[in-house]
């Protein structure tokens, strides 16, 4: 079984900067991580192969600096990492970014089943899975709590929303994206860190692939329009409330009034 696991590296701290004229992130020389969903996702893959067979590839979409990422899904047993960076994939939302996500499958000439992390910390928006699975017509499930059985024809999944408990079964091709704690993301392996210090990151870019209609890459190809994005001011100023219980209450009611929280 071939599963394509998609990733993506995501900023590590509260201080970022955004970019002024496109409203993006600034992600070259920020500290980042592995998206925390996706460990799931590679966890969750990494399963499916030991129980099945097959091979487990890694791919995301982002700055050169996301090959430390990689070593990091190698360290967890995959099996392939594939990195799209170019600068026209720049500036992506959703759209443009499961479409290039989706020529990035292509090119690695498909999956029997591809798998995401339910959300990202960054853009939260739950909708890269399903819309890649959207442009590859090929079914999905969002936000799978358990995987109940996988034979190398079909996956049986459990989805939860809060509202309803419902079981899917679907045939290969397909796409999953996995809520956390549907399994404990192991431990990068030293060992395998050792074992892979040299393995070959594979690098795409726009030049490879065969759709080149650069209407739907990047900020072209993005026709979600952001009219502000800007850092919170912080504020380390701490107020001390004193007085009884009752009084305490009063006066957290009146701060959030004056603030316009409530």
């Amino acid at each position: 079984m071939k599963i394509i696991v998609c990733i993506k590296q995501v900023p590590a701290t509260m201080k970022v900067e955004v970019d002024a004229e496109s409203g993006t992130l600034k992600r070259i020389g920020q500290n980042a991580k592995t998206n925390p969903y996706d460990l799931y996702a590679i966890e969750a893959a990494l399963r499916i192969r030991e129980q099945v067979g097959g091979s487990v590839t890694a791919l995301t979409m982002g700055p050169q600096q996301t090959e430390e990422m990689m070593r990091d899904a190698y360290m967890m047993g995959v099996d392939e990492a594939v990195v799209m960076s170019d600068p026209k994939f720049a500036g992506s939302d959703v759209l443009a970014t499961s479409f290039t996500l989706f020529q990035g499958i292509r090119l690695l000439g498909g999956a029997d089943l591809i798998i995401c992390g339910k959300q990202t910390t960054d853009g939260d928006t739950a909708q890269i899975g399903p819309a890649i699975a959207e442009h590859m017509g090929i079914p999905h499930v969002a936000w799978v709590s358990n995987i109940e059985r996988v034979t190398t024809d079909l996956i049986s999944v459990i989805q939860k929303t809060g509202s309803f408990i419902q079981e899917s079964e679907m045939k290969f091709p397909c796409l999953i994206t996995v809520d956390k704690d549907i399994f404990v993301p192991r431990l990068p392996s030293y060992r395998l860190g050792l074992a892979t210090a040299n393995k070959n990151i594979r690098f795409i870019s726009f030049k490879d692939l065969s759709d080149k209609n650069m209407t739907r890459y990047g900020l072209i190809g993005s026709p979600t329009k952001v009219e502000k994005m800007f850092q919170p001011e912080s504020s380390d100023g701490q107020e001390y409330i004193n007085g009884t219980s009752i009084e305490k209450a009063d006066s957290i009611f009146e701060l959030l009034k004056n603030q316009k929280i409530i």
